[in-house]
This record gives structure tokens, sequence and C-alpha cells, in this order.
């Protein structure tokens, strides 16, 4: 790779060629300030805090969009550039509201931080603030354009990183601002709830509909026994809100704080899913080995890809597993199979779950399905983000707590089952069932190293019993077209499907990066936060779903047998084509 020499404030550096001025200022340690940027996106120099000055010109440049070239000097900070900067926050702040108090992020705010970090203590420009109502028509997210800062990282996001296209620029010059598609509400637009855009939002524009009082009533409830579920994502990245590197198991800390809080039950939906492999593996082989099915099989655990694909790709329905989202089976298992052995009445059960996700706020009630306990299967989801702030509201010392299990008998899990939570890990966790399903036998080494990594795409064969079944992965709903359209384009030709099984996940990185984790989301930290979760099915002493003892004894005694009359009714779904725009 060709290099190129330059100095930044003197100090001369060597970069590859092609790198910005910000990524050049980072490898000596000089942090210049950004509030448009952020690593996930390509740079687009909106908000102009990052300008700095080139040596022996009086040209300013905007650090995060402009490539060093060799020779280049750069000046980073100087009195000029300081007073630059302060005045385009103070800009920025004449157009957004002072409520820092009530805002959801505040004390995490982007903004709020530059505005400390320089000092700014006055306005000296006329506020102008837009009175626009917030939009809350989706039961996932907030958006209140008020606070809007148009740094457009939410539209880069749900244009560039899903291909969704829900949320857009509207207008010209002072008049720009951002807006749900065709100038609509959320939930007329083409959005799938997926969140990434309250997660890369730096100030409190967009956030997740804060639903903590619903679980809190509950706790209060005498009539009611509450059981809560924890995903799989949320045991790598609640701890970094307390403090904790991000990848760092907590899950046991969690167990604890959730006993803290008055919960009756705590489950895991690791056990879940465990239970989901087993449906959806089996359906998996059925497809393989019986012809009965379409191929691909396609994943379905995340509800924002679901939603996508019923608006996108309608024509694959018959491609996707009839499996619930292993949050779901928990629900209904619940409801059913845990009242029955408590005997509990279900009316009385109220069944909340953390997720990383906040699709699974629309999820719980996407269809009649989803009530398939006789009751609303999942009655209330919290993000890991509402999670950490209802710890550090009740004054749990979370860092300190002693490590507690899950209660019996849906919470012991597998390593496959915890390694949903990352990219490939379903297609993983499924094809080590699968195998045992097929072949009778165990696979020698139940690590499925075809199907890991972090590129958007990828794609492998896995050998089973001789049969080479191909696969192929994708995340971040930008992705995924690439490998449908294959398929769609195998089946007007009337050829074999260029692939057996694909696994989808919304999110960059599957749910470790969800649109409800803790704020600061990087690649850097999806490597770490995937890490942990790999750990954790290493450190497992039960690595495959068909081996948890507790899978065995719900079918044994409850569900008869994967894909019989039971399961059916309780653990799958359907699915309905869906217009992009509401009417």
């Amino acid at each position: 790779m060709k290099t190129v020499n330059i100095r930044i404030n003197g100090e001369s550096v060597q970069v590859p060629e092609g790198t910005t001025i910000l990524k050049a200022a980072e490898q000596v340690n000089v942090k210049i300030p950004v509030l448009c940027y952020h690593p996930d996106l390509p740079p687009w120099a909106a908000c102009g805090i990052c300008v700095v000055k080139l040596e022996n010109s009086p040209k300013m440049v905007r650090a995060c969009a402009t490539p060093v070239s060799e020779g280049m000097g750069i000046i980073t900070h100087d009195p000029e550039l300081h007073e630059i900067r302060r005045t385009v926050i103070e800009l920025i702040l004449s157009t957004h509201p002072n409520d820092c108090l009530k805002c959801g992020r505040n004390g995490n705010c982007e903004l709020q931080k530059l505005a400390a970090d320089f000092g700014i203590r006055e306005q000296p420009f006329e506020q102008r603030i837009r009175e626009i109502e917030p939009d809350t028509s989706t039961p996932s997210i907030v958006f209140n354009p008020e606070k809007c800062v148009n740094c457009g990282r939410c539209a880069n996001v749900c244009q560039v990183m899903q291909g969704v296209w829900a949320l857009e620029f509207i207008g010209r010059g002072e008049n720009v601002r951002i807006a749900p598609s065709a100038d609509d509400t959320l939930n007329d637009s083409p959005c799938i709830k997926c969140g990434q855009c309250s997660a890369h939002c730096p100030v409190g524009a967009i956030f997740e509909k804060d639903e903590t009082g619903k679980l809190l009533a509950a706790i209060r409830d005498p009539e009611k026994h509450v059981a809560v579920q924890i995903a799989p994502a949320v045991r790598v990245a609640l701890g970094e809100a307390f403090g904790m590197e991000p990848g760092e198991i907590s899950t046991g800390k969690i167990y604890a704080a959730l006993r803290k809080l008055g919960i009756d039950a705590v489950f895991d939906t690791n056990f879940s899913a465990d239970l989901t492999i087993m449906e959806e593996g089996s359906e998996l082989v059925q497809r393989l080995t019986k012809g009965t099915g379409a191929i691909p099989q396609i994943t379905s655990c995340c509800p924002a890809w679901t939603d996508f694909m019923e608006k996108y790709y309608p024509d694959m329905i018959p491609n996707f597993s009839t499996a619930k989202s292993p949050m779901m089976m928990q629900g209904a298992i619940t409801k059913t199979y845990y009242a029955e052995k408590k005997k509990i009445d279900p009316a009385n059960i109220y069944s909340a779950a953390i997720m990383p996700c906040t699709a699974k706020k629309y999820e719980i009630t996407r269809c009649e399905k989803m009530y398939s306990s006789g009751y609303q299967d999942v009655d209330v989801v919290l993000t890991t983000r509402e999670l950490a702030r209802l710890i550090k509201a009740m004054g749990i010392d979370f860092a300190s707590l002693k490590d507690e299990k899950a209660d019996s008998p849906i919470g012991a899990y597998s390593g496959a089952g915890t390694i949903f939570g990352v990219t490939g890990g379903v297609m993983e966790a499924a094809l080590r069932t699968a195998h045992k399903l097929i072949t009778g036998k165990e696979l020698e080494k139940v690590e499925v190293n075809e199907v890991r990594g972090v590129e958007g795409v990828r794609k492998g064969e896995v050998d089973i019993d001789g049969k080479k079944v191909k696969v192929a992965i994708a995340h971040g709903m930008a992705n995924v077209s690439q490998i449908l359209d294959e398929v769609r384009d195998a089946r007007e030709k009337g050829e074999e499907p260029p692939y057996h099984f694909i696994e989808v996940m919304a999110c960059r990185g599957g749910c470790i990066s969800g649109g409800g984790q803790p704020y600061g989301t990087t690649d850097e930290v999806r490597k770490k936060r995937i890490a942990g979760l790999y750990k954790d099915d290493v450190n497992s002493a039960v690595r495959c779903s068909h081996e948890n003892p507790e899978i065995s004894q719900i079918y044994k005694e409850f569900l008869g047998e994967p894909l019989g009359h039971k399961s059916h009714e309780l653990l799958h779904t359907g699915y309905t084509p869906r217009p992009l725009y509401r009417k």
C-alpha cells in the first residue's frame, strides 16, 4: 500500500494514501471534534466542526472528508479554529431546545459534550426552534424533529447501511429538515423499526420508546407474576453502561439485577434460541431431505428483516422459516408450559423481554400468532439501554453484584443459543443440529468457521455427510439484495437455487449492535461483543441445542416433537405481503 508523508501540528507522520485528515490525526493522538461524522458511514462534511487549516494556505478544509496528500501540512488546533468551532456549535444550539434535563440523551449526548468542552455558557444568537410535534406513530422509536441538528446520520444509516429509505432530507436552505419519506409518519413509511437511526443519532432526536414504566407497574401489582427473559447480545453489552469493557460477559449479574428489581422469574432467551434451532433445524432438514418446502430456507429470527422482507421481497415468503423468533417462543412457553408446571394462571403472568433491538417492540403485536398462548405472549420489551437506566434509577451497584443463575425449567441454554446474537450465529447453531438430525452423528468440531466473519456478505459450503450445503449470510439490510437477487434470477431462469440456507440480520454484526444497544457502537466495539459471545459458547458445558437437557425435557413433557401439532401452534408463524407505504 502506498504511503504519504505529512505533518500534523508540526509532527511528521506517515499514513496510507487516501487516509482522511481526521483518521491521520488519530494516529498521532490528536482529537478533532466532530458531530456529523460516524465511522460506520461515508463522511459528508455537513456540520463543519472538524475544519482544519493547511500550512501556507488561507484555505480551511473539513477533516472528516479531506484525504491527505504528500507533503501536506495540517494545523488542527489554534485560537482561530477554536473560535470557529465554538461559533458553529453556538449556531447549532440556537436551533436546538434547551430541555436537556428531560431528554433521553441527557449525559450521553454528543452535542451536549461539545458544548461542555467548548465552555459554552451563553447563547449569543437568537433562538429559532422549529415547532414540530414528535412522531410517535411506531411502537418502537420516537422521532422528535425539534431536536434534529441536520447532521444527516440517520438518513445515511437508513439509506446507505440499511437500504430502507424511510428517512430523507426535505426542503432547501435554512428550511431543510430530516423527515420520514414523503413527509409522512414513520409508521406509514418503509421504516422497519430497526432503530439504527436512533443508535447513530448524536442527540435526542430519535430514541427508543421508553416502556420501563410498564414493567415497574407490573412489578408493583401483587396479582402479577413477572417473568423476564434476556437476549444473547444483552450479556456482552449491558455492562458498558456501568464501566465494563464491551464484550465482557455479565449474564449472572443481569440475573441478579433483575431479581433486585423485584422480578419473580428470570429466564434466558438463549433457552428459546435452542428451541428455535430444534424447530428451524428440523424444518431445514425436511426441506433438504424430503423436499417439503422451498429452497433456500431463510432465517426469520430478526423482526426488522421480517418487516423488510414482507415489504421488499414478498415473493420470498415461501422460503422463510415459519419458526418464530426466540423471544416470541419464550413468551409462548412462559404462558403455557411454565404456567402449567408452576400452577400459575397465565392471565396473571406478565412476560417481559430485555432485547438489543427496537424492532422487538413492534414484533410482540405483529400478527395474531403472537398471541398463541391465548394471551399476548410477550407483554413488553425493554432495550438494553432502558434496562441500564432502570438499574441506575433503582440504585443497584451493578458491577458489584454476585453472579446468579437463571430459573428453571426454561432457563438453561447451550453455546449454540448464545451465538444467536452474532451474524452467522443462527446458521452455525442450526448447522450443528442439522448435522445430527441428518447423519445421526455429532459434529467432530462444533465451530463452523465457514459461516464466521464480519464481511457484509459471506458465502460458503458446509459438508453434511457428503452433501454440500451452500450457505449465504448477510447483515446490514443494504447487503441482502445481492443474495436474494441471485435467488430470484436462478428461479426465473429455471436453474437450481444458488444456496440452500440463508441467514439475514438487519443490523451490522447482528444483534450485538442492535438499535437498542448502548450508544457508541463501532466496528471495534462490535468485534469485542462478538468475541464475548463466542467465548460464552466455548465456555458452555453444552454447545449444541439438541443436547440441552431442558430442551429434551420440554419436548418429552409438553411439545411432543419438533414440527409437531403443539409446537406448530405455539412456536410457528406466518407472513403477509405488505405495501412499502401505508395509504
